[in-house]
Protein backbone atom coordinates (compact mmCIF):
# COMPACT_ATOMS: atom_id res chain seq x y z
CA UNK A 1 0.00 0.00 0.00
CA UNK A 2 1.33 3.43 -0.94
CA UNK A 3 2.26 5.67 1.99
CA UNK A 4 0.86 8.81 0.33
CA UNK A 5 -0.93 10.03 -2.75
CA UNK A 6 1.26 10.98 -5.70
CA UNK A 7 -0.06 14.08 -7.48
CA UNK A 8 1.54 15.90 -10.41
CA UNK A 9 1.41 19.72 -10.30
CA UNK A 10 1.70 22.10 -13.26
CA UNK A 11 0.82 25.72 -13.92
CA UNK A 12 0.23 27.88 -17.00
CA UNK A 13 -0.89 31.44 -16.40
CA UNK A 14 -1.46 34.10 -19.05
CA UNK A 15 -4.40 36.39 -19.73
CA UNK A 16 -4.15 37.18 -23.44
CA UNK A 17 -5.42 40.44 -24.90
CA UNK A 18 -5.85 39.82 -28.63
CA UNK A 19 -6.54 43.50 -29.34
CA UNK A 20 -3.07 44.82 -28.49
CA UNK A 21 -0.49 44.98 -31.26
CA UNK A 22 2.40 43.41 -29.36
CA UNK A 23 3.00 39.65 -29.02
CA UNK A 24 4.18 37.73 -25.99
CA UNK A 25 7.25 35.57 -26.63
CA UNK A 26 8.55 32.69 -24.54
CA UNK A 27 11.10 35.04 -22.98
CA UNK A 28 8.31 36.98 -21.25
CA UNK A 29 7.34 33.91 -19.22
CA UNK A 30 8.86 33.14 -15.85
CA UNK A 31 9.41 29.38 -15.93
CA UNK A 32 10.12 26.87 -13.20
CA UNK A 33 10.70 23.18 -13.87
CA UNK A 34 10.61 20.32 -11.39
CA UNK A 35 12.06 21.02 -7.93
CA UNK A 36 12.44 24.83 -8.30
CA UNK A 37 8.62 24.95 -8.32
CA UNK A 38 8.71 24.00 -4.65
CA UNK A 39 10.35 27.36 -3.87
CA UNK A 40 6.93 29.00 -4.11
CA UNK A 41 5.44 26.56 -1.59
CA UNK A 42 3.45 28.63 0.87
CA UNK A 43 3.79 31.98 -0.92
CA UNK A 44 0.81 34.15 -1.85
CA UNK A 45 0.25 32.73 -5.33
CA UNK A 46 -2.33 30.03 -6.17
CA UNK A 47 0.52 27.60 -6.84
CA UNK A 48 2.02 28.40 -3.45
CA UNK A 49 -1.33 27.77 -1.79
CA UNK A 50 -1.96 24.55 -3.70
CA UNK A 51 1.44 23.12 -2.80
CA UNK A 52 1.00 24.05 0.86
CA UNK A 53 -2.41 22.36 0.93
CA UNK A 54 -0.97 19.26 -0.73
CA UNK A 55 1.76 19.13 1.90
CA UNK A 56 -0.88 19.35 4.65
CA UNK A 57 -2.50 16.20 3.24
CA UNK A 58 0.90 14.47 3.16
CA UNK A 59 0.77 14.06 -0.62
CA UNK A 60 3.89 13.26 -2.54
CA UNK A 61 4.18 16.31 -4.79
CA UNK A 62 5.45 15.70 -8.33
CA UNK A 63 6.38 19.17 -9.65
CA UNK A 64 6.28 19.28 -13.47
CA UNK A 65 6.58 22.90 -14.57
CA UNK A 66 5.08 26.33 -14.04
CA UNK A 67 5.03 29.13 -16.63
CA UNK A 68 3.64 32.60 -15.89
CA UNK A 69 3.51 35.93 -17.70
CA UNK A 70 1.72 39.16 -16.94
CA UNK A 71 -1.34 39.97 -19.09
CA UNK A 72 -0.26 41.02 -22.57
CA UNK A 73 -0.74 40.38 -26.28
CA UNK A 74 -1.05 37.17 -28.27
CA UNK A 75 1.30 34.49 -26.92
CA UNK A 76 3.69 32.52 -29.08
CA UNK A 77 2.77 28.99 -30.13
CA UNK A 78 6.18 28.01 -28.79
CA UNK A 79 4.90 28.56 -25.24
CA UNK A 80 2.28 25.84 -25.71
CA UNK A 81 4.78 23.40 -27.17
CA UNK A 82 7.38 24.03 -24.47
CA UNK A 83 4.76 23.59 -21.77
CA UNK A 84 3.40 20.44 -23.39
CA UNK A 85 6.85 18.93 -23.81
CA UNK A 86 7.60 19.47 -20.12
CA UNK A 87 4.20 18.25 -18.97
CA UNK A 88 4.26 15.11 -21.08
CA UNK A 89 7.79 14.20 -19.99
CA UNK A 90 6.98 14.73 -16.31
CA UNK A 91 3.76 12.75 -16.63
CA UNK A 92 5.39 9.77 -18.32
CA UNK A 93 8.16 9.68 -15.75
CA UNK A 94 5.75 9.98 -12.82
CA UNK A 95 3.49 7.26 -14.20
CA UNK A 96 6.27 4.69 -13.87
CA UNK A 97 6.02 4.83 -10.06
CA UNK A 98 2.27 5.33 -10.04
CA UNK A 99 0.22 8.51 -10.15
CA UNK A 100 -3.04 9.29 -8.36
CA UNK A 101 -4.06 12.62 -9.92
CA UNK A 102 -3.03 15.81 -11.67
CA UNK A 103 -3.53 19.36 -10.41
CA UNK A 104 -3.31 22.49 -12.59
CA UNK A 105 -3.01 26.19 -11.78
CA UNK A 106 -4.42 27.94 -14.85
CA UNK A 107 -5.65 31.30 -15.95
CA UNK A 108 -8.19 30.14 -18.50
CA UNK A 109 -7.97 32.96 -21.06
CA UNK A 110 -4.72 32.19 -22.85
CA UNK A 111 -4.56 32.51 -26.64
CA UNK A 112 -1.77 31.86 -29.15
CA UNK A 113 -1.55 32.26 -32.92
CA UNK A 114 -2.84 28.71 -33.50
CA UNK A 115 -4.88 28.03 -30.36
CA UNK A 116 -7.91 30.06 -29.30
CA UNK A 117 -8.33 27.75 -26.30
CA UNK A 118 -4.88 26.90 -24.99
CA UNK A 119 -6.06 25.32 -21.74
CA UNK A 120 -8.63 23.15 -23.51
CA UNK A 121 -6.05 22.09 -26.10
CA UNK A 122 -3.56 21.00 -23.45
CA UNK A 123 -6.15 19.12 -21.39
CA UNK A 124 -7.33 17.33 -24.54
CA UNK A 125 -3.75 16.29 -25.37
CA UNK A 126 -3.28 15.06 -21.82
CA UNK A 127 -6.33 12.81 -21.96
CA UNK A 128 -4.92 11.11 -25.05
CA UNK A 129 -1.79 9.94 -23.21
CA UNK A 130 -1.87 6.29 -22.14
CA UNK A 131 -2.58 6.20 -18.44
CA UNK A 132 -4.17 9.66 -18.29
CA UNK A 133 -7.61 8.74 -19.61
CA UNK A 134 -9.25 8.19 -16.23
CA UNK A 135 -6.92 9.94 -13.78
CA UNK A 136 -8.55 12.72 -11.74
CA UNK A 137 -7.75 16.14 -13.19
CA UNK A 138 -8.46 19.02 -10.81
CA UNK A 139 -7.27 22.60 -10.66
CA UNK A 140 -7.92 26.27 -10.05
CA UNK A 141 -8.46 29.10 -12.53
CA UNK A 142 -9.11 32.82 -12.77
CA UNK A 143 -12.61 34.27 -12.52
CA UNK A 144 -11.87 36.06 -15.82
CA UNK A 145 -11.30 32.87 -17.77
CA UNK A 146 -13.05 32.26 -21.06
CA UNK A 147 -14.09 28.78 -20.01
CA UNK A 148 -14.69 26.34 -22.86
CA UNK A 149 -16.41 23.07 -23.64
CA UNK A 150 -13.01 21.40 -24.02
CA UNK A 151 -11.97 22.51 -20.54
CA UNK A 152 -15.18 21.09 -19.09
CA UNK A 153 -14.93 17.84 -21.04
CA UNK A 154 -11.32 17.03 -20.21
CA UNK A 155 -11.13 18.09 -16.55
CA UNK A 156 -13.07 16.62 -13.66
CA UNK A 157 -13.22 19.69 -11.45
CA UNK A 158 -11.71 23.14 -12.03
CA UNK A 159 -12.43 25.73 -9.33
CA UNK A 160 -12.77 29.46 -10.07
CA UNK A 161 -11.82 32.40 -7.89
CA UNK A 162 -14.89 33.99 -6.29
CA UNK A 163 -13.65 37.53 -5.73
CA UNK A 164 -12.81 40.44 -8.02
CA UNK A 165 -10.39 41.97 -7.06
CA UNK A 166 -8.87 38.48 -6.78
CA UNK A 167 -8.22 38.44 -3.05
CA UNK A 168 -9.10 34.74 -2.83
CA UNK A 169 -6.85 33.28 -5.55
CA UNK A 170 -4.71 31.37 -3.07
CA UNK A 171 -7.78 30.37 -1.07
CA UNK A 172 -9.44 29.01 -4.21
CA UNK A 173 -6.39 26.85 -4.93
CA UNK A 174 -6.44 25.49 -1.39
CA UNK A 175 -10.15 24.75 -1.75
CA UNK A 176 -9.53 22.91 -5.04
CA UNK A 177 -6.84 20.74 -3.45
CA UNK A 178 -9.27 19.90 -0.65
CA UNK A 179 -11.89 18.84 -3.19
CA UNK A 180 -9.36 16.58 -4.88
CA UNK A 181 -8.47 15.02 -1.54
CA UNK A 182 -12.15 14.38 -0.95
CA UNK A 183 -12.57 12.76 -4.36
CA UNK A 184 -9.55 10.52 -3.81
CA UNK A 185 -10.80 9.52 -0.38
CA UNK A 186 -14.35 8.68 -1.44
CA UNK A 187 -13.67 7.50 -4.99
CA UNK A 188 -16.53 9.74 -6.16
CA UNK A 189 -15.19 11.64 -9.16
CA UNK A 190 -17.27 14.64 -10.30
CA UNK A 191 -18.33 15.54 -13.82
CA UNK A 192 -18.41 19.09 -15.13
CA UNK A 193 -21.42 20.60 -16.89
CA UNK A 194 -20.96 23.91 -18.67
CA UNK A 195 -23.14 26.72 -20.01
CA UNK A 196 -22.19 29.74 -22.11
CA UNK A 197 -25.00 32.32 -22.39
CA UNK A 198 -24.65 34.98 -25.13
CA UNK A 199 -23.20 37.67 -22.87
CA UNK A 200 -19.82 39.41 -22.76
CA UNK A 201 -19.13 42.05 -20.09
CA UNK A 202 -16.21 44.49 -19.84
CA UNK A 203 -14.05 44.01 -16.72
CA UNK A 204 -15.59 47.15 -15.22
CA UNK A 205 -18.86 45.23 -14.95
CA UNK A 206 -17.41 42.20 -13.18
CA UNK A 207 -16.57 43.47 -9.70
CA UNK A 208 -17.97 40.96 -7.23
CA UNK A 209 -19.08 43.57 -4.67
CA UNK A 210 -21.60 44.95 -7.18
CA UNK A 211 -24.27 43.66 -9.54
CA UNK A 212 -24.55 41.52 -11.55
CA UNK A 213 -21.74 39.37 -10.11
CA UNK A 214 -22.92 39.78 -6.52
CA UNK A 215 -26.29 38.15 -7.20
CA UNK A 216 -24.85 35.44 -9.46
CA UNK A 217 -22.28 34.42 -6.86
CA UNK A 218 -24.90 34.44 -4.10
CA UNK A 219 -27.06 32.11 -6.19
CA UNK A 220 -24.11 29.79 -6.81
CA UNK A 221 -23.39 29.52 -3.08
CA UNK A 222 -27.07 28.82 -2.41
CA UNK A 223 -27.04 26.05 -5.01
CA UNK A 224 -24.02 24.43 -3.37
CA UNK A 225 -25.72 24.51 0.02
CA UNK A 226 -29.02 23.03 -1.16
CA UNK A 227 -27.57 20.21 -3.29
CA UNK A 228 -24.99 18.04 -1.55
CA UNK A 229 -23.99 16.45 -4.88
CA UNK A 230 -22.65 19.77 -6.17
CA UNK A 231 -18.92 19.80 -5.51
CA UNK A 232 -18.67 23.39 -6.75
CA UNK A 233 -20.65 25.89 -8.82
CA UNK A 234 -18.50 28.38 -10.74
CA UNK A 235 -19.56 31.84 -11.88
CA UNK A 236 -17.08 32.86 -14.59
CA UNK A 237 -17.05 36.50 -15.64
CA UNK A 238 -15.06 35.91 -18.83
CA UNK A 239 -12.40 38.08 -20.45
CA UNK A 240 -13.82 40.40 -23.08
CA UNK A 241 -10.47 41.37 -24.61
CA UNK A 242 -9.77 37.93 -26.03
CA UNK A 243 -11.52 37.58 -29.39
CA UNK A 244 -12.28 33.85 -29.23
CA UNK A 245 -15.43 31.84 -30.00
CA UNK A 246 -16.24 31.15 -26.34
CA UNK A 247 -15.29 34.51 -24.86
CA UNK A 248 -17.67 35.85 -22.26
CA UNK A 249 -19.76 34.84 -19.30
CA UNK A 250 -20.09 31.16 -18.46
CA UNK A 251 -21.04 28.81 -15.63
CA UNK A 252 -20.01 25.33 -14.59
CA UNK A 253 -21.43 22.83 -12.15
CA UNK A 254 -19.12 20.07 -10.94
CA UNK A 255 -21.25 17.32 -9.49
CA UNK A 256 -21.07 13.71 -8.31
CA UNK A 257 -24.80 13.36 -8.91
CA UNK A 258 -27.16 13.16 -11.85
CA UNK A 259 -27.04 15.48 -14.84
CA UNK A 260 -30.54 16.96 -14.63
CA UNK A 261 -30.07 18.98 -11.40
CA UNK A 262 -26.83 20.40 -12.81
CA UNK A 263 -28.55 21.45 -16.03
CA UNK A 264 -31.40 23.00 -14.04
CA UNK A 265 -28.87 25.01 -12.04
CA UNK A 266 -27.21 26.20 -15.22
CA UNK A 267 -30.62 27.21 -16.58
CA UNK A 268 -31.24 29.28 -13.45
CA UNK A 269 -27.84 30.98 -13.50
CA UNK A 270 -28.06 31.77 -17.22
CA UNK A 271 -31.54 33.23 -16.84
CA UNK A 272 -30.39 35.48 -13.98
CA UNK A 273 -27.35 36.64 -15.95
CA UNK A 274 -29.59 37.56 -18.86
CA UNK A 275 -31.97 39.41 -16.56
CA UNK A 276 -29.06 41.43 -15.15
CA UNK A 277 -27.15 41.81 -18.44
CA UNK A 278 -27.41 45.61 -18.66
CA UNK A 279 -25.91 46.00 -15.17
CA UNK A 280 -22.72 44.34 -16.36
CA UNK A 281 -22.28 46.64 -19.34
CA UNK A 282 -20.53 49.38 -17.35
CA UNK A 283 -19.27 52.39 -19.35
CA UNK A 284 -17.26 55.52 -18.44
CA UNK A 285 -17.44 59.19 -19.37
CA UNK A 286 -14.53 60.86 -21.23
CA UNK A 287 -11.50 61.65 -19.08
CA UNK A 288 -11.63 65.41 -19.68
CA UNK A 289 -15.22 65.53 -18.40
CA UNK A 290 -14.37 63.41 -15.36
CA UNK A 291 -11.37 65.56 -14.40
CA UNK A 292 -13.26 68.82 -14.98
CA UNK A 293 -16.14 67.66 -12.78
CA UNK A 294 -13.78 66.44 -10.07
CA UNK A 295 -12.15 69.88 -9.94
CA UNK A 296 -15.54 71.59 -9.93
CA UNK A 297 -16.62 69.51 -6.94
CA UNK A 298 -13.42 69.04 -4.90
CA UNK A 299 -13.14 66.78 -1.88
CA UNK A 300 -10.71 66.65 1.00
CA UNK A 301 -8.24 63.82 0.52
CA UNK A 302 -7.35 61.56 -2.40
CA UNK A 303 -9.35 61.14 -5.61
CA UNK A 304 -8.42 58.01 -7.57
CA UNK A 305 -9.29 58.00 -11.28
CA UNK A 306 -9.16 54.63 -13.02
CA UNK A 307 -8.39 54.41 -16.72
CA UNK A 308 -9.88 51.02 -17.74
CA UNK A 309 -9.00 51.34 -21.43
CA UNK A 310 -5.30 51.16 -20.49
CA UNK A 311 -5.84 48.44 -17.87
CA UNK A 312 -2.46 46.77 -17.32
CA UNK A 313 -4.19 43.85 -15.60
CA UNK A 314 -6.15 43.32 -18.82
CA UNK A 315 -3.11 43.27 -21.08
CA UNK A 316 -3.00 46.94 -22.11
CA UNK A 317 0.47 48.48 -22.47
CA UNK A 318 0.08 50.85 -19.53
CA UNK A 319 1.67 53.82 -21.32
CA UNK A 320 -1.43 55.63 -22.57
CA UNK A 321 -1.37 59.42 -22.24
CA UNK A 322 -5.13 60.09 -22.19
CA UNK A 323 -5.56 60.75 -18.46
CA UNK A 324 -2.19 62.51 -18.22
CA UNK A 325 -3.29 64.91 -20.96
CA UNK A 326 -6.51 65.64 -19.05
CA UNK A 327 -4.53 66.36 -15.86
CA UNK A 328 -2.28 68.76 -17.75
CA UNK A 329 -5.12 70.47 -19.62
CA UNK A 330 -6.79 71.48 -16.36
CA UNK A 331 -3.59 72.22 -14.47
CA UNK A 332 -4.25 69.61 -11.81
CA UNK A 333 -1.98 69.97 -8.77
CA UNK A 334 -0.79 67.21 -6.46
CA UNK A 335 -1.43 64.46 -9.02
CA UNK A 336 0.47 61.22 -9.62
CA UNK A 337 0.44 58.60 -12.35
CA UNK A 338 2.51 55.49 -13.02
CA UNK A 339 3.44 55.07 -16.68
CA UNK A 340 5.35 52.35 -18.51
CA UNK A 341 8.25 53.80 -20.46
CA UNK A 342 11.55 51.89 -20.37
CA UNK A 343 13.04 54.14 -23.09
CA UNK A 344 12.41 57.29 -21.05
CA UNK A 345 13.83 55.63 -17.92
CA UNK A 346 16.99 54.63 -19.79
CA UNK A 347 17.38 58.13 -21.20
CA UNK A 348 16.97 59.73 -17.77
CA UNK A 349 19.45 57.37 -16.13
CA UNK A 350 21.95 58.02 -18.91
CA UNK A 351 21.59 61.79 -18.56
CA UNK A 352 21.92 61.71 -14.77
CA UNK A 353 24.90 59.35 -14.93
CA UNK A 354 26.95 59.17 -11.75
CA UNK A 355 25.77 62.52 -10.41
CA UNK A 356 23.67 62.65 -7.23
CA UNK A 357 20.02 62.27 -8.16
CA UNK A 358 17.66 65.17 -7.60
CA UNK A 359 16.94 68.48 -9.26
CA UNK A 360 18.13 67.68 -12.77
CA UNK A 361 15.82 69.04 -15.45
CA UNK A 362 15.45 67.57 -18.93
CA UNK A 363 12.96 67.51 -21.74
CA UNK A 364 11.84 64.05 -22.84
CA UNK A 365 8.89 62.36 -24.56
CA UNK A 366 6.92 59.93 -22.38
CA UNK A 367 4.26 57.28 -23.07
CA UNK A 368 2.05 56.80 -26.08
CA UNK A 369 4.05 54.07 -27.83
CA UNK A 370 2.19 50.91 -26.88
CA UNK A 371 -1.10 51.33 -28.73
CA UNK A 372 -2.00 52.93 -32.03
CA UNK A 373 -5.22 54.11 -30.37
CA UNK A 374 -3.31 56.54 -28.15
CA UNK A 375 -2.51 60.11 -29.19
CA UNK A 376 1.21 59.31 -28.99
CA UNK A 377 4.17 60.38 -26.83
CA UNK A 378 3.91 63.57 -24.83
CA UNK A 379 7.08 65.75 -24.78
CA UNK A 380 7.50 67.68 -21.54
CA UNK A 381 10.17 69.17 -19.30
CA UNK A 382 10.65 67.18 -16.12
CA UNK A 383 12.48 67.52 -12.84
CA UNK A 384 14.14 64.25 -11.81
CA UNK A 385 13.23 63.29 -8.23
CA UNK A 386 14.67 59.77 -7.83
CA UNK A 387 15.88 56.60 -9.55
CA UNK A 388 15.53 53.00 -8.38
CA UNK A 389 15.77 49.38 -9.49
CA UNK A 390 12.02 48.96 -9.00
CA UNK A 391 11.73 45.83 -6.86
CA UNK A 392 9.16 45.84 -4.08
CA UNK A 393 7.61 43.41 -1.62
CA UNK A 394 3.84 43.41 -1.77
CA UNK A 395 2.20 45.19 1.15
CA UNK A 396 -0.93 43.07 0.69
CA UNK A 397 -0.15 39.37 0.27
CA UNK A 398 -3.82 38.67 -0.57
CA UNK A 399 -3.99 41.21 -3.36
CA UNK A 400 -4.90 40.69 -6.99
CA UNK A 401 -1.23 41.16 -7.85
CA UNK A 402 -0.19 38.37 -5.46
CA UNK A 403 -2.36 35.93 -7.40
CA UNK A 404 0.01 36.29 -10.34
CA UNK A 405 3.37 37.23 -8.86
CA UNK A 406 3.56 35.89 -5.32
CA UNK A 407 5.18 38.07 -2.65
CA UNK A 408 7.44 40.31 -4.77
CA UNK A 409 7.18 42.32 -7.97
CA UNK A 410 9.86 43.71 -10.30
CA UNK A 411 8.97 46.99 -12.00
CA UNK A 412 12.42 47.13 -13.59
CA UNK A 413 14.52 50.30 -13.47
CA UNK A 414 12.34 53.25 -12.49
CA UNK A 415 12.47 57.03 -12.49
CA UNK A 416 10.28 59.41 -10.51
CA UNK A 417 9.91 62.77 -12.27
CA UNK A 418 7.70 65.84 -11.93
CA UNK A 419 6.13 68.18 -14.47
CA UNK A 420 4.35 71.14 -12.87
CA UNK A 421 1.69 69.60 -10.60
CA UNK A 422 2.02 66.00 -11.80
CA UNK A 423 4.45 63.36 -10.50
CA UNK A 424 5.14 60.45 -12.84
CA UNK A 425 6.50 57.07 -11.76
CA UNK A 426 8.10 55.77 -14.96
CA UNK A 427 8.64 52.00 -14.93
CA UNK A 428 10.43 49.59 -17.25
CA UNK A 429 7.89 46.84 -16.76
CA UNK A 430 4.12 47.24 -16.86
CA UNK A 431 2.99 47.13 -13.23
CA UNK A 432 -0.68 46.55 -12.40
CA UNK A 433 -1.69 49.20 -9.80
CA UNK A 434 -2.84 46.69 -7.21
CA UNK A 435 -0.47 47.30 -4.32
CA UNK A 436 0.48 50.55 -2.56
CA UNK A 437 4.08 49.39 -2.17
CA UNK A 438 4.48 50.40 -5.80
CA UNK A 439 4.53 53.97 -4.47
CA UNK A 440 5.99 53.58 -0.98
CA UNK A 441 8.96 51.65 -2.38
CA UNK A 442 9.81 54.85 -4.26
CA UNK A 443 9.57 57.03 -1.17
CA UNK A 444 6.13 58.34 -2.12
CA UNK A 445 3.05 58.39 0.11
CA UNK A 446 0.05 57.67 -2.14
CA UNK A 447 -2.37 59.06 0.45
CA UNK A 448 -0.57 62.40 0.27
CA UNK A 449 -1.60 63.12 -3.31
CA UNK A 450 -4.77 64.93 -4.38
CA UNK A 451 -5.25 62.78 -7.50
CA UNK A 452 -3.81 59.42 -8.54
CA UNK A 453 -4.47 57.94 -11.96
CA UNK A 454 -4.46 54.16 -12.13
CA UNK A 455 -4.45 51.98 -15.23
CA UNK A 456 -7.01 49.45 -14.01
CA UNK A 457 -10.68 48.53 -14.10
CA UNK A 458 -11.61 46.95 -10.76
CA UNK A 459 -8.57 45.26 -9.25
CA UNK A 460 -7.14 48.50 -7.83
CA UNK A 461 -10.05 48.95 -5.44
CA UNK A 462 -8.72 46.76 -2.63
CA UNK A 463 -5.51 48.80 -2.43
CA UNK A 464 -6.96 52.29 -2.90
CA UNK A 465 -10.38 52.28 -1.25
CA UNK A 466 -8.91 52.43 2.29
CA UNK A 467 -6.95 55.62 1.50
CA UNK A 468 -9.19 57.36 -1.07
CA UNK A 469 -12.00 59.81 -0.45
CA UNK A 470 -13.52 59.04 -3.83
CA UNK A 471 -12.95 56.65 -6.74
CA UNK A 472 -13.85 57.64 -10.30
CA UNK A 473 -13.54 55.98 -13.72
CA UNK A 474 -12.68 57.70 -17.00
CA UNK A 475 -12.77 56.73 -20.67
CA UNK A 476 -9.57 57.24 -22.66
CA UNK A 477 -8.31 55.76 -25.96
CA UNK A 478 -6.93 52.26 -25.45
CA UNK A 479 -7.21 48.54 -26.20
CA UNK A 480 -9.22 47.68 -23.07
CA UNK A 481 -12.15 49.96 -23.80
CA UNK A 482 -15.30 49.21 -21.83
CA UNK A 483 -17.31 50.15 -24.93
CA UNK A 484 -16.83 46.73 -26.47
CA UNK A 485 -18.53 47.69 -29.72
CA UNK A 486 -15.47 49.77 -30.70
CA UNK A 487 -13.22 46.69 -30.65
CA UNK A 488 -12.73 44.68 -33.88
CA UNK A 489 -14.31 41.37 -32.84
CA UNK A 490 -14.18 38.74 -35.57
CA UNK A 491 -14.14 35.32 -33.87
CA UNK A 492 -16.50 35.68 -30.91
CA UNK A 493 -19.67 33.62 -31.19
CA UNK A 494 -22.53 35.82 -32.47
CA UNK A 495 -25.04 37.07 -31.64
CA UNK A 496 -23.85 38.21 -28.23
CA UNK A 497 -24.88 41.02 -25.89
CA UNK A 498 -23.99 43.92 -26.03
CA UNK A 499 -22.49 43.64 -29.52
CA UNK A 500 -25.82 42.53 -30.99
CA UNK A 501 -29.52 43.05 -30.40
CA UNK A 502 -30.98 39.78 -29.11
CA UNK A 503 -34.72 39.57 -28.51
CA UNK A 504 -35.03 35.95 -27.39
CA UNK A 505 -31.69 34.40 -26.44
CA UNK A 506 -31.20 30.67 -26.55
CA UNK A 507 -30.16 29.76 -23.02
CA UNK A 508 -30.63 26.02 -23.42
CA UNK A 509 -28.17 23.38 -22.34
CA UNK A 510 -24.79 22.88 -23.95
CA UNK A 511 -24.20 19.50 -22.40
CA UNK A 512 -20.82 18.12 -21.50
CA UNK A 513 -20.87 14.52 -20.31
Amino acid sequence: MKSSRRVLFAGLFHETNTFVETHTPVSDFVSMRAKPMLNCLGDSSPMGGALAAARSFSWEIIPALDMRAMPSGMASDAVVEIFWEGLEAAFRQALVSGLDALFFVLHGAMVTESHADVEGELLARLRKLPGAECLPVFGVFDLHANFTEAMARHADCLVAYRENPHTDAREAAVRAVGLLEGALSTGALPRTFWRHPPIVWPPTGTGTAAEPMRSLLALAREMESRNSDFVCVNVIAGFSFADTPEAGVSFTVCTVGAESPAQAALDELSALAWQLREMGNVLEEPAEEVVARALEFPVVGLTVIAEPSDNIGGGAPGDGTGLLRAFLKYGVQGAALALLDPDAVALIRNCVGAAPVGGQRLRIAVGGRGSKLDAGPLELEFEVLSLSEGCFELADKNSHLASASGDFFEMGPCAVVRHEGVVLLLTSRATPPMDLAQWTSQGLDPAGFTFIGVKAAVAHRRAYEPIATRLLWADTPGPCASRLAVLPFRKIRRPVFPLDTISEPFLGALRVL
